[in-house]
């Protein structure tokens, strides 16, 4: 079973290949430059499951299976910002000091920190033969005052999990791997797609 994830990120897609590799045997990612295709993907979407879908279905243009994902935070005092503009919360994509600096700042005068990561993943197929599907991992935790933990990207210092007592950023990559939204989403995907292979 071949995938191609919508993403020119070898870092990412290996992350994913290692916990997508858990639940299902002979899998192989690629990706879009594996299948020469580099033009930019236009997430215009209003949800994670939407932004999703389109790169799914871009990706599915490859004539392969494609998988598009979408995640980010959702602070419940900032009426669940800044979720889908995660990544550019503070203006310029990526820049995850500055995100992290406008979100302490927006939550100073706020009573409640509560926060989720939230992922969605959409897997399209190219033959029609069955039906296109998407997924939903979220991991609940609260927004702290102060960075802890030098591991992780994004807000991961910020984010603290109290059943285990660290930010997502002191956390190795497999006890994050383990209660994280990207791995409660990669779980579910997994199980859809074992299924279907067996149906192959």
């Amino acid at each position: 079973m071949k995938i191609v994830v919508a993403s020119h990120n070898k870092k990412k897609i290996g992350e994913l290949n290692a916990l997508l590799s858990k639940y299902i045997d002979g899998v192989e990612l690629l990706s879009l430059d594996d299948v020469g295709m580099f033009d930019e993907i236009v997430e215009d979407g209003d949800s994670f499951e939407a932004n999703a879908y389109i790169k799914a279905r871009a990706a599915a243009r490859s004539g392969y299976i494609g998988v598009g994902d979408d995640s980010g935070l959702c602070v419940k005092a900032l009426g669940g910002a800044p979720g889908i503009f995660s990544a550019r919360y503070a203006g310029e994509h990526g820049d995850d000091e500055a995100n992290n600096d406008l979100l302490l700042k927006n939550l100073e005068d706020k009573d409640s920190r509560a926060a989720e990561f939230v992922c969605a993943l959409a897997c399209v197929f190219p033959d029609g033969e069955h039906e296109d599907f998407c997924v939903i991992g979220k991991a609940g935790g609260e927004i702290l005052t102060e960075r802890r933990g030098e591991r992780g990207f994004g807000y991961d210092p910020l984010f603290y999990y109290a059943p285990l007592g660290k930010t997502f950023a002191e956390m190795g990559a497999d006890e994050k791997n383990g209660i994280s939204h990207r791995g409660e989403a990669v779980k579910l995907l997994g199980e859809r797609l074992v299924k279907i292979k067996e149906n192959l």
